[in-house]
């Protein structure tokens, strides 16, 4: 029975994130003169990158939580930690190329998994570890095996951007503070909210 409850909730979460990045992706429509036009096949998640700030749902600051370095100038900055009422910690944050020339996004990242590797490129392999707890929390997948992350991104130019976020299995209600991993960048402590 848990099973059946934890396949709908993944089904809820996944209709969830899709709804939010559609509106997200028409409200930036609007704009006019974006000039961002370039990059063809550019996803929902990849049109989220238009500002460099963070929004008013991703917290009230405008430092992140935590900056992590990658491979070759890339930069991954964790913008909110937020517990959902379903039992999900999402993850948000921008991915950020500070190198002089555009970088291919390591495959790594997708971690090892074959259910999720098959899926194409995905922040599948990161991880939350609770060090009082004794746990590590995998991105969660949706009833088909696609990784809750955004996906579909394969290369980042000079100085781009792109809005990402992984949901995770939320640690227990006491736990605030974990470890974040994901292959090929440093670790971070970050602090849940909600």
């Amino acid at each position: 029975m848990s099973i059946r409850f934890t396949a709908k909730a993944r089904r809820g979460m996944v209709a969830l994130t899709v709804a939010a990045g559609l509106a997200v992706g028409v409200a930036g429509c609007g704009g006019g003169g974006g000039g961002d036009d370039k990059k063809p096949g550019s996803s929902a998640s990849a049109s989220r990158t238009g500002g460099s700030g963070p929004s008013a749902q991703e917290g009230q600051s405008d430092q992140p939580l935590a900056e992590l370095h990658g491979s070759d100038g890339l930069l991954l900055q964790i913008t909110s930690a937020q517990r959902d009422a379903g039992g999900f910690v999402t993850v948000n944050g921008t991915l950020k190329n500070d190198g002089a020339q555009t970088m291919v996004i390591p495959s790594a990242l997708s971690g090892t998994e074959t259910e999720i590797i098959k899926n194409g490129k995905s922040f599948g392999g990161a991880t939350l570890v609770d060090p009082q707890g004794k746990k590590r929390y995998y991105v969660l997948r949706d009833t088909d095996g696609r990784p809750l992350t955004t996906t579909g991104f394969t290369a980042l130019k000079a100085g781009a951007t792109l809005a990402v976020f992984m949901q995770f299995p939320a640690p227990p209600a006491n736990t605030d503070g974990v470890e974040f991993q994901l292959p090929t960048f440093s670790s971070a402590t970050i602090k849940i909210s909600g």
